[in-house]
C-alpha cells in the first residue's frame, strides 16, 4: 500500500493540488457568491492540499490497520504543516492567507483545535477510501507517458508559483511602503499646519486640496517605486525646510506663494509615481496582484491591517465594477 515511484508521488501531489483547488474555489465562490479562483497561485493548484495528501499517505502508512492511530497522526501532521507553511508565509510575506483567530482553541491564528480534527477524519476517509480508486488509476497509467505529464506540469506550475512568490513579495513591499508613505504623509500635514499658521485660512483651502490629494495617490503605490520612496521623502523634506526658511526671513511676501511650492511638490511626486515603472510591467503585476488579492477574500495582515483592507477593496471594485 502506497508504494509509489518518484513520478507517481509526483503526479499525486499535482492531482490533490488541482482538487484542493477545485474544493477550495467552489467554496468559497459559493461563500463570496461570486466565481473566485482560490489559492496562492493563479493556475488551478493549491499545493498546500498536494502537500496535504502526500503527508497524509506517509504518516498513516505506519499504522494503517488502526483507524485510531491513523486519526491522530493525521491530526498531529496535518497540523504541523499547517502551521509551518502559514508561520513561514506570513514572515516572508506579512501577509496571512488564512486566519483562525476568529475560532474557539487556535493558536495563533494558524491553527485551531477544530481543523485538526477536521485534517484527522480526512486523513481516514482519504486513506481508506479514495485514494483506493486513485492509486488504480495511476497504476493504471504507462509510467513513460506518467514522467512526461509531470515533467510538463512541473514547468508549467513552477513558473506560475515564481510569479506568485514574487507578487507576494510585491505585495508586502506594497504595504510596507503604504504605511511609510501614511507617516510621511502625516510629517508633511505637520508642516503645511506651520505653513498655514504665518497667514491663516486664506491658504488653507488651497494647501488642504493638495494634501488630500497627495494621501489618495499613496494608495496607489505600486512595484517598482520602493527605492524611490527614501529619496523622494528626502527631496520633501529639504523643500519644506526652504519654505520654512523663507517664511522665517519675509512672511508678508512669501506667504503668496505657498501654494505654487506645495503643487510644484505635488508635480514632483505624480512623476515619480507614473515613470518609475514601465507600464506593461507594472500593469501586469497589478493585474496579478488584485487577482491574488480577490482569490483569498479572507487574507489579512496583523502588521498592516489598515493597508491590506484599503488594497482589497480597491482589488474588489476595479475586479467588480
Amino acid at each position: 500500500m502506497f508504494n509509489y515511484q518518484p513520478s507517481q508521488w509526483l503526479f499525486l501531489f499535482f492531482f490533490y493540488s488541482f482538487f484542493g483547488w477545485c474544493f477550495e474555489s467552489t467554496y468559497v465562490s459559493v461563500m463570496e457568491k461570486h466565481p473566485v479562483n482560490r489559492g496562492f497561485m493563479r493556475g488551478p493548484f493549491l499545493p498546500l492540499y498536494g502537500s496535504g495528501g502526500i503527508m497524509m499517505l506517509v504518516v498513516s502508512k505506519p499504522f494503517y490497520d488502526n483507524l485510531i492511530l491513523v486519526f491522530i497522526a493525521g491530526c498531529i501532521g496535518a497540523t504541523a504543516l499547517e502551521y509551518v507553511v502559514g508561520v513561514t508565509m506570513e514572515a516572508l510575506f506579512k501577509v496571512r492567507y488564512w486566519d483562525y483567530s476568529h475560532k474557539k482553541f487556535n493558536f495563533q491564528g494558524h491553527i485551531s483545535l477544530e481543523s485538526s480534527i477536521v485534517w484527522g477524519i480526512c486523513t481516514v476517509v482519504f486513506t481508506h477510501f479514495l485514494q483506493i480508486p486513485i492509486e488504480k488509476m495511476i497504476l493504471s497509467i504507462p509510467y513513460n507517458f506518467l514522467t512526461v505529464c509531470t515533467a510538463i506540469l512541473t514547468f508549467l506550475v513552477s513558473c506560475d508559483f515564481m510569479l506568485a512568490f514574487k507578487t507576494a513579495l510585491d505585495l508586502r513591499d506594497v504595504l510596507i511602503y503604504m504605511d511609510k508613505a501614511k507617516t510621511e504623509m502625516r510629517r508633511m500635514q505637520k508642516r503645511l499646519d506651520v505653513i498655514i499658521a504665518f497667514k491663516g485660512e486664506d491658504v488653507k483651502e488651497g494647501i488642504a486640496d493638495k494634501v488630500d490629494a497627495l494621501g489618495n495617490a499613496v494608495g496607489s503605490i505600486g512595484s517598482g517605486i520602493y527605492d524611490r520612496v527614501d529619496s523622494l521623502s528626502d527631496s520633501l523634506e529639504n523643500s519644506f525646510k526652504v519654505i520654512k526658511e523663507k517664511i522665517a526671513l519675509d512672511p508678508a511676501s512669501y506667504v503668496g506663494n505657498v501654494r505654487e511650492e506645495v503643487t510644484e511638490l505635488y508635480a514632483k511626486y505624480r512623476v515619480v509615481m507614473s515613470k518609475i515603472t514601465p507600464a506593461p510591467v507594472r500593469n501586469f503585476f497589478e493585474w496579478y496582484r488584485e487577482r491574488t488579492i480577490a482569490g483569498n477574500p479572507t487574507m489579512s495582515s496583523v502588521s498592516f491591517r489598515g493597508s491590506m483592507e484599503e488594497l482589497k477593496e480597491k482589488a474588489k471594485k476595479r475586479l467588480w465594477k
